[in-house]
């Protein structure tokens, strides 16, 4: 059964990856919809207004949370690189692992890019969202905050494994792993692929006003995986992304930072010039620390490569 898929078409590829897709996430809600009233006595959509008078409720928000990652987004990705190669690690670029330069580097390139990021997104809150948006994301802002609110030590590592390392590692493996893949091999143009990929990832998220910030991390992680060949190192790049946010937002809450993480502040513009160059040039130095990736089975030849 394993390397089934690689026999099918490009497209068809994509149809059944995207088949995959959504009939987990209508599985993650009909079960989703029957469990949750018999755990909690109410809906999810109860749940979620009531949490903010009972903080009992966080923690199965944040299990409802980690299920969402796992079915929507880790097993169609697993299941299908199952099926489509052999050699399905080799294909999802996770053999063999990166060098410890190569970590620090793509780390580094995405932190470097952080005022563009801001300035993106202080530009994206200009956009005239239609007021009903704007109180659904002001709503998921304040969820967001009750689920992050971390009193213990216990707290802060519960959230650094629901919140931020599974997410980062189901979503790379999905978008990157996956999805970016086949738009490259579909359209025979890396960067292209690179692109439309952070798109639909930053749709996917639902967030009107974290649009295009999450577009430029997005194509940053991509464009790791692209260069490098190696999804170890978009994930680590994600994961530890996510995790100081997590980690600031902590030290936040028990006075050691002044500066809540959760608050945009202002981007100087000299930043914002110098993190564009900066960017890219240690993603130019990544790529001479990698071998030319190439976007086919392991086992195979293809004319698509990096620089």
């Amino acid at each position: 059964m394993t390397g089934y898929l690689r026999q099918t078409p490009i497209f068809l590829q994509i149809i059944t990856f995207l088949g995959f897709f959504f009939g987990f996430f209508v599985v993650y809600l009909l079960l989703l919809n029957s469990i949750t009233p018999a755990l909690v006595g109410m809906s999810l959509e109860e749940m979620q207004s009531q949490v903010f008078a009972n903080p009992n409720l966080v923690g199965y928000l944040k299990i409802t949370q980690f299920f969402y990652s796992i079915a929507v987004f880790f097993i169609p990705a697993a299941l299908f690189a199952y099926l489509w190669q052999p050699h399905p690690m080799r294909y999802l670029g996770l053999k063999p692992m990166p060098s410890i330069l190569q970590i620090a580097i793509s780390v580094l390139a995405l932190y470097c890019s952080l005022p563009f990021v801001g300035w993106l997104g202080e530009w994206n809150k200009t956009w005239p969202v239609p007021q009903q948006f704007r109180e659904m994301e002001k709503m998921a802002d304040q969820l967001l905050k009750v689920i992050l609110k971390m009193p213990t030590i216990k707290d802060l590592f519960a959230n650094l494994f629901l919140v931020a390392i599974i997410p980062a590692i189901a979503e790379e493996l999905f978008f990157r792993g996956v999805l970016q893949r086949l738009i490259i091999n579909a359209t025979n143009k890396v960067w292209f692929g690179v692109f439309i990929t952070a798109i639909i990832f930053s749709a996917i998220h639902g967030e009107a006003f974290g649009f295009m910030p999450r577009i430029l991390l997005g194509f940053i992680l991509g464009a790791v995986y692209a260069i490098s060949g190696s999804l170890w190192l978009s994930i680590l790049t994600h994961v530890v992304n996510n995790g100081m946010q997590v980690i600031w937002l902590y030290l936040f809450q028990h006075g050691v930072i002044k500066d809540d993480p959760m608050q945009d502040t202002p981007v100087a513009w000299y930043l914002v010039l110098i993190s564009i160059p900066v960017t890219i040039g240690l993603l130019w130095a990544l790529s001479k620390k990698s071998n030319p990736r190439q976007f086919e089975e392991p086992e195979q030849k293809n004319d698509i490569e990096i620089f």
